[in-house]
């Protein structure tokens, strides 16, 4: 059986880091290119004015630079940001540039069309929740994003960045967070509309206490990267000293069968794991993170056991 591919490489600068990362893995990135028709970038920009909690900009244009190899199309630079205008993060973060740099084109999702997606409330009860259209129908996704702690599901990642990054407005964005039990399967659900194709760390620098906005930096000074969007997000867990398993929404996916999150199934290229680790603190709130498992009659009337 083969085994998924996870590149990792210490990092000197953002760029530098993704575009290194990214070089073990181009002959199977630029295959899994052929033929595509609409690629977008989705950054991470849970802030939109501290630095340390988005994506930062040459990462995007290693990622760019990277994929112009391979792929003759216009490239959509996406995001929804959480209580702010895309516009103000693409001034504060220095993407403007990019337009004219790379014929790139911006979206915010949180002005796209939607897509009602059912998922669950606090009580378990099925809701609808409103998914922007662009990633959905998008046939190449590509997130790039910083490794950080977070306040409701222990890590945000590769994953997480494309799921709730993708949900249109506030409004949305808010009604994702149902708690620990909902939210992880919510997210899990969600990710199969909207996985990433390739998914980019950029841990030149990650944030660790309490992320995703206000925690502290962490000088990790490595790039991981890969085409199994669990596989990576379950080594980027590793390496910040997380199991990946005690993650509720890789918990799911995992055991859904959609990417692998078992060491023994994962290549990784590069830096050892071991070599690699650099403890993150977690969030304040993480033992109580931790309650996200279901009782055996929830998951019967989630009917998890259906995906």
């Amino acid at each position: 059986m083969s085994r998924s591919t996870v590149s990792i490489v210490r990092s000197t600068s953002h760029y530098k880091g993704v575009k290194m990362a990214l070089d073990p893995i181009a002959p199977k990135v630029a295959q899994s290119l052929k033929g595509k028709r609409r690629v977008i970038v989705k950054p991470n920009f849970v802030s939109t004015s501290r630095q340390l909690a988005a994506t930062h900009v040459d990462a995007v244009r290693a990622v760019l630079d990277f994929v112009a190899k391979n792929y003759s199309g216009r490239v959509t630079v996406a995001e929804g940001p959480s209580g702010s205008s895309l516009n103000s993060g693409l001034r504060n973060f220095d993407y403007l540039k990019l337009e004219s740099e790379y014929g790139v084109e911006f979206v915010d999702l949180n002005e796209d069309d939607k897509v009602e997606v059912e998922v669950w409330d606090s009580n378990l009860n099925k809701m609808e929740i409103g998914v922007a259209r662009t990633v959905i129908e998008s046939d190449y996704r590509i997130s790039v994003t910083p490794p950080k702690t977070h306040d409701c599901v222990i890590l945000t990642l590769s994953i997480k960045n494309m799921v709730v990054g993708s949900l249109v407005g506030w409004h949305n964005k808010t009604r994702i967070h149902q708690g620990y039990k909902a939210m992880n399967p919510n997210i899990a659900k969600l990710a199969q509309l909207v996985l990433p194709h390739l998914s980019v760390i950029d841990g030149f620098e990650g944030m660790d206490g309490n992320g995703p906005v206000g925690g502290e930096p962490v000088d990790l000074r490595i790039a991981i990267a890969g085409l199994d969007a669990l596989a990576v997000d379950a080594t980027a867990s590793r390496i910040m000293g997380f199991d990946p398993l005690e993650v509720g929404y890789l918990y799911y996916l995992n055991s859904w069968g959609v990417g692998v999150a078992d060491s023994n199934g994962i290549e990784v290229l590069g830096v050892p794991i071991a070599e690699a680790t650099r403890r993150f603190k977690p969030q304040s709130s993480y033992r109580a993170q931790l309650m996200w498992k279901l009782s055996e009659e929830e998951l019967k009337r989630l009917k998890l056991s259906d995906f």
